[in-house]
This record gives structure tokens, sequence and C-alpha cells, in this order.
């Protein structure tokens, strides 16, 4: 990408960023939390747009078990017949926010991206993969940077090869997408 353009996506997450924590002061979490998402997809790189994110989920988790305290306590003092199943269904309730979260944890947390997922010049997980006449898969900055410094050829079976013979490979690039949805935290690999 050009200086300008990442220029451009820094100042735009910011921009995110900042809309972010007004709404985290308001306690308005979920708007938030996707203030900071767009901007994490905008510059994944910024350990602190992830950092905001997370405490906006503890937050909110938080906000969630208090609330869920006090209707237990309100029912319990309002209605003395009531309390056994307004108590079972509040901890019905917390246990399942509980697995909620620890699903979500699961999610997030790290694994080892699928090697399909990958280039095989750089490791690191696609972003505009291309396809060659060999049927090998490169991320497209890092192809043609190789073909213009170390010469016209494949780097894995050396034939030639010239840029106008990249093509842009969209199932790969599709996959990458369905990959990140479910693995947040691989937006932050570099």
């Amino acid at each position: 990408m050009s200086p300008a353009v990442v220029a451009s996506a820094a100042k735009q997450a910011e921009q995110l960023r900042l809309h972010g924590n007004r709404y985290f002061k308001k306690d308005r979490f979920g708007a938030a939390i996707d203030a900071y998402t767009e901007a994490i997809v905008l510059c994944p790189n910024v350990p602190i747009y992830w950092t905001n994110r997370a405490l906006c989920h503890r937050k909110r988790k938080e906000a969630c078990e208090v609330a869920l305290k006090e209707k237990h306590f309100l029912d319990a003092s309002q209605m003395e017949s009531f309390v056994d199943e307004n108590a079972r269904s509040n901890l019905e309730q917390l246990e399942a926010l509980g697995r909620v979260f620890n699903k979500a944890a699961e999610d997030d947390t790290p694994t080892d991206v699928p090697d399909y997922l990958c280039c095989k010049i750089t490791l690191d997980i696609f972003r505009d993969p291309v396809i060659t006449p060999s049927g090998f898969t490169y991320e497209r900055a890092v192809i043609l940077d190789h073909l213009q410094k170390v010469g016209r050829f494949d780097p894995i079976t050396r034939e030639s090869l010239y840029p106008s013979q990249l093509v842009p490979n969209l199932a790969i690039k599709e996959a990458v997408s369905a990959y990140l949805e479910k693995h947040g935290w691989a937006y932050k690999m570099d």
C-alpha cells in the first residue's frame, strides 16, 4: 500500500479510537467495541485498539454480572414466593453469560494459522494473494519484490515468471476472510 493510503487508514483508525473512547466514557460499551473493532480492521498492528476493545468486553461482562445480581436481590426482596425460581433463573443466566465469555475467549486464543493461508516466502497470513502458472500462491507485494530484485522466476519451481502472469487468488482470499472472522487475534500477526 502507498504511504498516503496507510496514513489515511491510520488517521481514520485514530478517529474511530477517539469515538470509542467517548462511547466508553458514556458506558456505551457495545458502540465502543464496534468503534475499536473498525479501528483494528484498519490498523491491526496498534495494540491500544486491542486493549481498549478487551477492556470494553470486561466492563460489559462486569455490568451484566452486577445487573443480574441487582435483579436477583430486587426480586428476592419484592417477591419471597418466587425467590427460588428467580435465583435459579438468574444463576442460569449468569452461567450462560460465563459460557459465552469463555467461548469468546477460546476464539481469541492464538493457535497456528493453517499453512494454506500463509505465504510460502514470508510465512505470514495472506492479505492480497496471487497465484502463479505453476499453481503456487504468494503475497502480491512479496512476489513482485522478488521478481524485481532477484529475478523473473518462480521462487519454488524456478520457472520463468512475469508480473503479468500473476492472477488474484480469490479462493484463498475468501478463505482468509472466513478464518479472520472466527479468529480475530490473527489480524495482529505481522
